[in-house]
């Protein structure tokens, strides 16, 4: 097991002691230091010579055991030494909180490991920041699941940061080096999209929404949605379609996107344009967010006077009929397998595997 030595500001307090006198002033250092919440690089020494030529033995921490002072120094302190009980002034490798090196020099606690206790975490916490400064890390990733919110406002109080929160956890980040923070932020993005699909008699699939805004009264609209985590463009815009009207569909490009900011939350958002075909006829609308769903002739859609008068909907509907009248072409899906992180990634562009279709931008 790895011991890390603390120094206090007297080297000589590092001298041998009685095992009452190291039990007085460990009371006392723990009340004014832990009970009181003052920052603490806990660091102790050792006696002089103690350590040469010993073999050690330690019982490893009880979980279960109620964290009080008495606790909290008999793990400390009782050590044995070639069999013999020793008081030794090094800081434990249980005292440190449970974490794994990351890939940018930084540390990621393991949130499984997590003591429950505010007062057992915010000792831990000093200790580990402490440790892992003298270590040179930078970054801390600190994930506080659900059932261990008490422990937040104890990582508020030694400095970190909220990063992002889920439904079961908040990550939270602390930055150990004097100078910029250079972890990434949270993510910046939503991604939505929304599905064109036309069918042989050349009219568009379409849909009235239950909640919309005052200003989009009346609008048959294409059927749109967000992305899922971890989930492709490609096989999003399917489910939005099949959930939204019951339509099975298969995807055939994206057409063009859209990038707008500050729309929730001061997230930025990316909109993807796509074409589908369809795959049934009968629909089914979903009674939670439709109101109606029907297909519509093409021309009818695009006379719509909410269309007609907004420069967005209008360049979305010329890019249509363009790539209906093969003077257009998006950008299809390929996926690709890349050495930098040997993962399967997918790539959208375009390609004309066919000589006689004309795909020149209108």
């Amino acid at each position: 097991m790895e011991l890390k030595s603390i120094d206090f500001k007297s080297m000589s307090m590092c001298k041998s002691v009685s095992m009452e006198g190291l039990m007085k002033f460990s009371s006392s250092f723990l009340d004014s230091k832990l009970m009181f919440g003052v920052n603490v690089a806990p660091s102790f020494c050792s006696q002089r010579g103690l350590l040469t030529k010993a073999s050690y033995s330690r019982t490893s921490y009880d979980a279960t055991r109620s964290f009080s002072k008495k606790n909290f120094l008999e793990d400390i302190f009782s050590d044995k030494i070639n069999g013999t009980n020793h008081t030794s002034l090094y800081f434990q490798d249980k005292w440190l909180l449970d974490a794994s090196d990351d890939e940018y020099g930084g540390v990621l606690v393991n949130s499984d490991r997590l003591p429950s206790d505010p007062d057992k975490f915010a000792f831990v916490l000093r200790a580990s920041l402490s440790h892992w400064k003298v270590k040179g890390k930078k970054g801390v990733w600190l994930k506080l699941p659900l059932e261990k919110c008490d422990l937040v406002p104890v990582a508020v109080k030694e400095g970190f940061q909220y990063h992002h929160a889920e439904r079961g956890y908040v990550m939270m980040t602390y930055w150990i080096p004097e100078e910029p923070c250079m972890l990434p932020s949270n993510a910046s993005h939503q991604v939505g999209v929304g599905g064109f699909v036309i069918n042989d008699k050349n009219e568009v699939l379409v849909v009235q929404e239950k909640h919309f805004t005052p200003a989009l009264s009346g609008l048959w609209k294409i059927p749109t949605g967000f992305i899922h985590e971890s989930e492709e463009i490609f096989t999003g815009i399917v489910r939005e379609v099949q959930e939204e009207t019951g339509i099975d569909t298969e995807f055939v490009e994206v057409m063009a996107f859209r990038h707008v900011h500050d729309v929730a939350f001061q997230k930025s958002d990316l909109f993807f344009v796509c074409l589908l075909r369809p795959l049934s006829k009968q629909i089914m609308v979903d009674d939670l967010e439709i109101q109606n769903a029907k297909w519509m002739p093409l021309v009818e859609f695009v006379e719509q006077p909410l269309i007609q008068e907004d420069d967005m909907f209008k360049k979305i509907i010329d890019i249509f009929i363009a790539r209906l009248g093969k003077r257009y072409c998006g950008l299809s899906v390929h996926q690709l397998v890349s050495k930098f992180d040997d993962k399967l990634s997918t790539l959208y562009f375009n390609t004309v595997d066919d000589p006689n279709l004309n795909c020149q931008a209108s």
